[in-house]
């Protein structure tokens, strides 16, 4: 795996919006706050873009904008201002010639797990997981999971850890980690953006989903085959699951815990990555430890 060149002063952070329209206002925060880390900010077109139907503009005019970033040398790293949905809709067309040429980092959640997977699996460059813009807003920059994306960024290794959990599963695992949220996940099986997670720590998180739809959703991937070979398994949050007029009769946490039981790698629960504000920044691609023992959990490099 190829590790982007962490950041200096003066280097340059460009924002886009590749599936879901945002405001140009919700960016202000993290462009002021991006300059007070010493960086430049430059805006690409989809930052405010075409507010006519759900996307920040057209395929077209998303895919040019997300290209130019990627094609541009004295950009060293691509902050996504809001996930949603329509990566899935352009990613066949990127050409990442020139980013592996000259590897910047990848940063966001949600949505952008399509480019994390199809980063991962074709160009082997390390990508990083975590807060996008909208998550600087609040005052929510001072949080310590915006701060350790500028850890991440300036080189700074950290380590994270989760609580104690009925459902954790004891052991250790060095091993690449890859992962992001479990519908994107699900959805990529099949597909050239699908990810090999054989060997592998893999994270998942999710929000807004229906109880039968994340058993749903790990069945697949475990039909799949992506669960019985993992190295490890770390389930962040699952928010504002909804249930079913006739309940489905399990939280979400015990309806993974139910559908990894049969495996003996370590497995922990809340763990901070998540669509709320506890969304650690992960870099997926590198090698990190996991230990889940009576204490919690403790993620690595």
């Amino acid at each position: 795996m190829i590790t982007p060149n962490y950041l200096n002063p003066g280097d340059t952070i460009g924002l886009v919006c590749p599936a879901g329209y945002l405001p140009a206002a919700a960016v202000q925060t993290c462009v002021e706050i991006l300059a007070q880390w010493g960086y430049r900010v430059i805006q690409g077109s989809t930052i405010g873009g075409s507010s006519q139907n759900y996307f920040s503009g057209t395929d077209q005019e998303r895919l040019s904008d997300l290209q130019r970033m990627l094609d541009d040398p004295t950009v060293k790293a691509i902050l996504f201002g809001r996930g949603g949905y329509g990566t899935g809709r352009i990613i066949e067309q990127i050409d990442f010639t020139k980013f592996v040429q000259s590897p910047k980092w990848i940063i966001g959640y949600s949505d952008i797990t399509i480019l994390h997977a199809h980063i991962h699996r074709h160009q082997q460059v390390v990508t990083l997981h975590g807060p996008m813009a909208t998550a600087f807003n609040g005052e929510g920059w001072k949080n310590e999971y915006v701060q350790s994306l500028k850890e991440v960024l300036e080189g700074i290794s950290s380590a994270c850890s989760g609580p104690d959990h009925s459902f954790n599963r004891f052991g250790t695992a060095t091993a690449t980690l890859v992962g992001g949220n479990l519908a994107l996940l699900a959805h990529l099986v099949g597909s050239s953006s699908d990810l090999d997670t054989a060997g592998k720590i893999l994270f998942i998180e999710d929000v807004g989903e229906q109880l039968y739809n994340i058993d749903r959703m790990l069945y697949q991937y475990k039909r799949s085959g992506k669960l019985q070979s993992l190295a490890g398994l770390i389930v962040g949050g699952f928010t504002n699951c909804q249930d079913t007029e006739r309940p489905f009769g399990k939280s979400a946490y015990a309806i993974i815990q139910e559908a990894v039981a049969e495996y003996s790698y370590p497995v922990c629960f809340d763990f901070p990555v998540s669509h709320s504000e506890r969304n650690i920044a992960l870099k997926v691609g590198a090698t990190y430890s996991l230990r889940v023992d009576a204490t919690g959990s403790l993620l690595a490099e």
